[in-house]
């Protein structure tokens, strides 16, 4: 099994930061590498059990679903139903924490999942730079905020 962990600091209060994520739906609005998102069957976007049909800048297309969502904790967690890519019983998990030093963001975001031998290494790397980094450089531009130190 692949685990992926990534995590940053934004220079903003978490209530911030989780109004921007907290939304299933939302992550056509910054994230660089989708396109378009939609809830299908017309289900609230905070409903745990929806689920996201997305397409990506390349035209590829994921389904995935919300596991669970806490506004008290500030987290999520989703799993992927249906990827081109040769991911099985991917999880991940978003959450935030504050950091009093300062009334910052810690954000935490981590997966783990199955891929054929051979394909860890890729597999890990793209999903934690060109989704979790880049998802992490994404908010921080669409905020407004100055990059990370």
């Amino acid at each position: 099994m692949v685990r992926v962990i990534r995590s940053t600091i934004l220079n903003a209060p978490t209530d911030a930061v989780w109004e921007v994520i907290r939304d299933f739906n939302g992550h056509d609005r910054w994230h660089p590498a989708v396109a378009t998102s939609q809830i299908e069957r017309a289900s609230p976007s905070d409903r745990v059990g929806c689920v996201r049909r997305f397409r990506l800048e390349d035209g590829s297309e994921l389904r995935e679903q919300l596991l669970t969502l806490s506004d008290i904790e500030q987290c999520f967690t989703y799993c992927l139903l249906d990827t081109p890519i040769p991911m099985f019983n991917y999880v991940a998990h978003c959450r935030l924490f504050p950091v009093t030093d300062g009334d910052c963001t810690f954000w935490e975001w981590e997966s783990r999942f199955d891929t054929p031998a051979g394909h860890e290494a890729d597999l890990a790397a793209m999903v934690g730079d060109n989704i979790y980094s880049a998802g992490f450089a994404a908010v921080r531009e669409h905020m407004g905020l100055e990059a990370a130190q």
